[in-house]
């Protein structure tokens, strides 16, 4: 995976057009919208997968920290509502 990752030539914009319209296709808005966000958690021990000591914005400084991709579909009708 980790070859494939560093190696692979593609199409970012590509990519996320597949993606939007896979999303549409599936949750039927055409007006979604995707967020990525991307976090850093702090972690005290370095067991879990992942973690190293990187800049971590949750910290504002270096510490061992896992950093997590999230990807939320968002809509007219999930806009300004809590879960």
């Amino acid at each position: 995976m980790q070859h494939l990752l560093e190696r692979a030539k593609g199409d970012a914009d590509a990519v996320r057009d597949d993606l939007r319209d896979y999303v549409v296709d599936h949750f039927g808005a055409n007006q979604a919208v995707l967020v990525v966000d991307e976090t850093g958690d702090v972690k005290k021990r370095n067991a879990t997968v992942g973690v190293q000591r990187q800049y971590t914005g949750t910290a504002g400084r270096i510490e061992n920290s896992q950093v997590a991709v999230y990807l939320i579909h968002v809509t007219t009708w999930t806009r300004g509502r809590s879960p």
